[in-house]
């Protein structure tokens, strides 16, 4: 019974004039489309650039006898520095406009670009986890007590 109401209520709404239907076909605005998916994606970037600034920290507390200590602090600031460029392409390609032919050949190379090196950080970031740069409470504890 209710999803028959639901349907005639949805077919009266597309009878009606000056009401937007789901159903109709309207043409995307592509520009409005790909500035949303930048700054989503430029949000994400921030996220991972905080991630990894908290990562680097905890490196630099174990100090340089840690294990793994020049791997994770090279490997770290080469994914921040990428971060840092990839949001630079994304604010460059938020700003200009897909709807301009002559640009669109431009902005294609570009979001390629951000693409490949979002994939290179993926991978340095899935190397820097499998390294491990957390300082958990369970090493903080295992440290302390063998200090007694």
């Amino acid at each position: 019974m209710w999803s028959l109401q639901t349907a005639e209520s949805v077919s009266e709404l597309e009878e009606r004039p000056g009401i937007p239907s789901p159903r109709r076909n309207q043409p995307i605005n592509l520009n409005h489309y790909a500035t949303k998916k930048s700054v989503a994606e430029s949000m994400l970037d921030v996220a991972l650039f905080m991630s990894n600034a908290t990562r680097l920290k905890a490196v630099l507390e174990q100090g340089p006898s840690s294990h793994y200590y020049t791997t994770l602090l090279s490997l770290i600031s080469v994914s921040l520095l990428l971060q840092v460029v990839i949001g630079i392409l994304l604010v460059v390609i938020a700003r200009l406009n897909l709807n301009e032919v002559e640009k669109q050949w431009r902005l294609n190379q570009l979001n390629n670009a951000a693409t490949t090196l979002v994939f290179i950080t993926v991978v340095i970031n899935v190397f820097i986890t499998a390294f491990g740069a957390h300082k958990t409470g369970f090493l903080t504890a295992r440290t302390s007590r063998s200090l007694l």
